[in-house]
């Protein structure tokens, strides 16, 4: 099968809510239903989400990018879609990330500020502009910014020393797993 990518904007049918954990709520809705149904259908790509509209960026199998994009389309939350790329690729370029999210950022600002931009506004994005967003969301390392939603500061917080939020999710499963396979035998006695 072919391998495609596509970008596109749209704007938010939703107010925004004060945000928590640095993610505004709608937009973490969103970014929980995208990572498990990309993970699926093995599509890998990022999204940025500021002055109420949305930036995203996907690639993978065409048939699995086009119903995405068409789900996409139909989901009540977006308004005014516009494809801003579709195009063939020869490899994946996002490798790792089913739904990589970039928060506001000290790089867009610097990138908002470069282009010479009043605001986040991706519709009016020149081919250039796209593929620069892509390349800071291929680029951002999102885990160590927490945002407030009215983007006036962005503060650096410290990964947690020690282990991954994946390996302590795989601990606190295994530990579940084992209390419950305790009480089982438990009750067998």
């Amino acid at each position: 099968m072919s391998l495609i990518r596509l970008a596109y904007a749209s704007e938010a049918t939703f107010d925004a809510q004060p945000v928590e954990k640095g993610v505004e709520p709608h937009v973490a809705r969103i970014l929980l239903t995208s990572r498990k149904n990309n993970a699926r259908a093995s599509l890998v790509g990022g999204l940025y989400y500021g002055n109420n509209r949305f930036f995203q960026y996907l690639e993978g199998e065409e048939d699995e990018v086009r119903k995405t994009f068409d789900r996409i389309k139909r989901d009540d939350r977006h308004q005014n879609i516009m494809t801003l790329i579709e195009e063939p690729i020869e490899a994946r370029t996002f490798s790792d990330w089913s739904m990589k999210y970039v928060p506001l950022s000290v790089d867009v600002k610097k990138f908002l500020e470069r282009q010479r931009l009043d605001n986040f506004n991706p519709q009016a994005f020149t081919a250039g502009q796209c593929e620069e967003m892509i390349q800071l969301i291929r680029d951002s390392k999102q885990d160590q910014k927490v945002v407030n939603y009215d983007e006036s500061a962005t503060v650096a917080t410290k990964p947690a020393p020690g282990m991954s939020p994946g390996l302590r999710f795989g601990l606190i499963a295994a530990a579940v797993c084992l209390v419950g396979a305790l009480i089982y035998a438990g009750s067998l006695l």
